[in-house]
């Protein structure tokens, strides 16, 4: 009866922030890791609201917990207590095959590092999280070159990434990303192994995701990365020190 009565009560919750338009929330979440005698409190009490089409930043001094905040948010790991929703959905209860099924339809991935593999053409490399979410292959192959359209790559499709410049290695990682059109967009340090005229290019296509109604949570240690977002979420000690909304740029 009790297991019953917490189920519907997430339903309740989950069908509230629906209503509420709410994306992600979580309630006094916390990442607890033990080394040896001691505790470390990685991630430590966060309440955190992102609505539907938010462009948020999350910055943070090395050791403030934004990477291990991403996990959790990401569906990545799961918290040591607290609750974290996820499109009306409680991802903080969640087994490890749910939370994998999760992160394949709710949340598409951008990493410094593009993890793109490298025998695969572009356009194999956006199809992938299709063919693990069973998608009929003409469908999947339409949907990844409509992605790759979406971030000017279409005469790129077919080359390997060895063939693409580091730009364009992380415009395929963002059309994969976005090929499963998810809840969410999760950018971790997407311009950090890119020069200064090509991070600036990246951004203007995660910009132009934004402005198409893409909910966009962009993790950074770059003050002129976070400028981008129109909120700022600053991590310290893993809690939040400070939620500030950004001026759009002039």
């Amino acid at each position: 009866m009790a297991t019953a009565t917490a189920a519907q009560d997430s339903a309740t919750i989950g069908k509230r922030l629906l209503d509420d338009n709410i994306v992600i929330q979580t309630y006094g979440l916390r990442k607890t890791y033990v080394m040896g005698d001691h505790e470390i409190h990685a991630v430590n009490g966060v309440d955190i609201k992102i609505r539907y089409g938010e462009y948020v930043a999350l910055m943070g001094p090395s050791g403030s917990g934004k990477s291990t905040f991403m996990n959790l948010i990401g569906a990545l790991d799961s918290p040591t207590a607290g609750e974290y929703y996820i499109a009306g959905q409680l991802i903080s209860k969640m087994s490890d095959d749910e939370l994998a099924y999760i992160r394949n339809r709710e949340i598409g991935f951008v990493f410094q590092t593009f993890n793109l593999l490298p025998r695969l053409t572009a356009l194999q490399n956006v199809e992938l999280p299709l063919v693990y979410a069973a998608v009929p292959p003409v469908q999947r192959t339409e949907r990844a070159q409509r992605a790759l359209h979406q971030v000017d790559l279409t005469d790129r499709m077919y080359h390997k990434p060895s063939e693409l410049s580091g730009g364009q290695r992380q415009r395929v990682a963002i059309a994969r990303a976005l090929v499963g059109d998810p809840s969410i967009i999760l950018a971790d340090e997407p311009t950090g192994n890119l020069d200064s005229a090509t991070s600036n290019e990246i951004m203007e296509v995660i910009d132009l995701l934004h402005m198409q109604g893409n909910t966009i949570i962009l993790v950074t240690h770059e003050p002129d990365i976070a400028v981008h977002a129109r909120r700022v979420v600053h991590l310290r000690d893993g809690k939040v020190e400070k939620d500030e909304s950004v001026p759009p740029p002039h």
